[in-house]
């Protein structure tokens, strides 16, 4: 019998009702002869509203409390879920991270899963059960409930499949599968029936949210069968696999862009080794994406310009201000701008994308800030203004209609 691991996001189990269609979904893979075992997100909304309760006691929650706090979601929609699957007559019951145990280490709020006990679990379901198990968190080696970061059910579902050998990971969203770019933006987005975990990785870590970019990547490494698909249509889904021969036919797979990002120039600094290092040194703890630095031509002074989320360039102004090791000129930042790219691995046989792309904004008279570029994909930065139309000209340019 295969074994399936069904996760379902905070959409899925947004209510009652939607919980009730969801073991009913369940109940017709468990009447096909599967073994099924389900990860669960909180409801919607649960995790923010936890999130703001914290703040509202204090900006600076303990951190191990915050924890116990926002898991707390999982656990409601869970026993929720293994009710209604009770009631459908079925065997279940909800496991909580601490009960099984999934074991975890890093920090609080960003963890990651190290380690799972699979035998009560797997016992359970060899007795014909429904394990319906909370996303998002873990145990500490401190016996502490840790977290694995927004999105985190999407870890748990990978990391499941992973130690559990299961035969698929089936995501089931509110959209049905990956898009060439966001519908929301572009309504002649089509669907992706299938690409590659490289690009998928790519477009993820770009902008789309339809799966976080760590559990693609550990599903990469550990060769997991990923089907994403919506709890409320019965259209196919998106597969993620290995077969990049297969689906790289055209040079671009997908557009992805984000809103949330901030630019930060570093002008007039010293042109000699050990700058950048002493720049960046502060920084170890911030997420930096794009770093460029200009060429002087007298060996004098040059600009490092590179691009951080929007939420942290008060800190990050903050600590280069601080920073007495390095000199400059001025700092200068600008935090509406977006990150618009294309993803496909067909860019590494095909030429000549470069130069559409680029042509592309430049008919539309959008300029590019900053440029950064690898073996499966290009990514500028723009005025934030521009992004929808850069979006919709490239959608069309590379012909993803």
């Amino acid at each position: 019998m295969p074994l399936l691991v069904l996760k379902f996001g905070g959409t899925s189990v947004g209510s009652c009702e939607k919980i009730t269609k969801v073991a009913k979904l369940i109940k017709k893979y468990h009447d096909k002869k599967n073994k099924v075992i389900v990860v669960s997100s909180a409801m919607t909304g649960v995790t923010n509203d936890l999130d703001r309760k914290s703040k509202s006691i204090s900006e600076k929650f303990e951190k191990s409390e915050y924890d116990v706090l926002v898991s707390a979601g999982e656990q409601i929609a869970c026993s929720l879920l293994a009710g209604s699957l009770i009631k459908l007559g079925l065997k279940s019951r909800s496991w909580l991270s601490w009960q099984i145990p999934i074991l975890t280490d890093g920090k609080y709020a960003s963890s990651r899963i190290k380690k799972i006990n699979t035998k009560d679990v797997l016992s359970f379901v060899n007795r014909g059960g429904i394990p319906v198990i909370t996303g998002f968190q873990g145990i500490s080696i401190e016996k502490r409930v840790t977290t694995l970061g927004r999105g985190g059910s999407d870890a748990s579902a990978i990391a499941i499949a992973k130690f559990f050998n299961a035969d698929s990971c089936i995501i089931y969203t509110d959209v049905d599968g990956v898009y060439t770019t966001d519908p929301k933006v572009n309504s002649k987005a089509k669907k992706i029936d299938k690409i590659s975990y490289e690009e998928m990785l790519e477009m993820a870590s770009l902008g789309a949210t339809v799966m976080q970019p760590s559990s693609i990547q550990d599903a990469m490494l550990n060769n997991i069968k990923i089907d994403i698909r919506s709890t409320f249509s019965k259209n196919p889904g998106t597969k993620i696999t290995d077969e990049i021969s297969a689906i790289s036919k055209k040079a671009i797979t997908g557009i992805s862009y984000t809103k949330n990002e901030a630019k930060i120039t570093v002008v007039g600094v010293r042109d000699q080794p050990g700058v950048a290092s002493e720049i960046f040194k502060p920084l170890k703890d911030i997420n930096l994406d794009m770093i460029v630095q200009t060429s002087s031509a007298d060996g004098g002074e040059t600009d490092i310009t590179f691009t951080i989320k929007k939420e942290d360039i008060k800190r990050v102004i903050n600590l280069l201000k601080k920073n007495k090791k390095i000199s400059y000129e001025k700092i200068i930042h600008n935090d509406k701008v977006s990150k618009v790219s294309v993803v496909g691995a067909g860019m590494i046989t095909q030429p000549g994308v470069a130069q559409k792309f680029f042509k592309s904004l430049a008919k539309e008279k959008i300029n590019i800030m900053v440029i950064s570029t690898s073996e499966i994909k290009i990514s500028v930065i723009i005025d934030q203004k521009y992004t929808n139309r850069a979006v919709k000209v490239l959608h069309k340019e590379f012909d993803l209609e």
